[in-house]
């Protein structure tokens, strides 16, 4: 039997392991999958599942959990398993400790973006899920955790363009993903920033905005809270009846890093 006529029953198999909850068993087949056919298996397998299940699976792991489904992932599958990421929050949890939920987001997101060292697939992953308008809301709800930061690299970015340090007024993990998505994708790292804040059409108009000193003190523009991109996230989960589609939104802007 050839290595691609075990793949069907390989992916039957982790997609009933992952939908009974056993993730660990999941892991594990992907693993012996690795050493009998190598890594393009899982690879392969990862590219075929239905992606909520890629998203029950990997919403399993984070940064302090290693997976090989987080270091092989295809880009592709992990952009569309994002849209199904909210199906997995408890509706209490989003309502009373949505920072919690965003974290464990930032989790999940950095962990799969810096699983490896592979530079040209981190900026592959970083495209691939800012492409869609759910990944423009998940980038969204990880900058809502550090907004001021987030509107420093901004003005920063428009500044200096590919010379940004990423200097900012607290000492942020959030900062270097955000610098890396607008270096990957200006058009991703555009729509993230619009999603948080819907009063700007761009993100060169950011370049003057600043937020209070008083943490207290609304700013002057218009804000997404985190909760209210997380019931934006969980308004944009498909049916599982139809497959996320890539946005065909234009692409706004010319290149901030030429």
């Amino acid at each position: 039997m050839s290595d691609k006529a075990n793949l069907p029953a390989l992916t039957k198999q982790v997609s009933e392991l992952v939908l009974a909850g056993s993730l660990q068993h999941a892991e594990e087949a992907f693993s012996q999958a690795a050493d009998e056919h190598g890594d393009y298996a899982v690879a392969e397998v990862l590219s075929t599942l239905p992606p909520q299940v890629t998203a029950l699976h990997l919403a399993g792991f984070d940064g302090a959990k290693t997976s090989l489904a987080t270091m092989l992932v295809p880009p592709k599958a992990w952009a569309e398993s994002l849209a199904y990421m909210a199906a997995t929050w408890p509706d209490n949890m989003i309502e009373d400790d949505p920072e919690r939920i965003a974290e464990g987001l930032f989790n999940h997101v950095h962990g799969v973006v810096y699983a490896t060292e592979d530079e040209d697939r981190r900026h592959e992953l970083l495209q691939e899920a800012s492409a869609t308008d759910h990944g423009a809301t998940v980038f969204a709800i990880l900058w809502s955790l550090a907004p001021k930061e987030i509107l420093e690299v901004a003005g920063e970015i428009i500044s200096k363009g590919r010379y940004v340090t990423g200097q900012t007024s607290s000492d942020s993990d959030i900062v270097p993903l955000a610098i890396d998505l607008a270096k990957a994708s200006e058009d991703g790292w555009e729509r993230s920033l619009i999603e948080l804040f819907p009063e700007f059409r761009h993100s060169a108009e950011m370049a003057d905005a600043e937020f209070p000193d008083d943490p207290d003190e609304d700013p002057d523009f218009q804000q997404r809270s985190t909760r209210d991109l997380l019931y934006r996230l969980r308004k944009q989960v498909p049916s599982v009846r139809t497959m996320p589609r890539r946005s065909t939104r234009k692409s706004m802007g010319t290149d901030i890093f030429s």
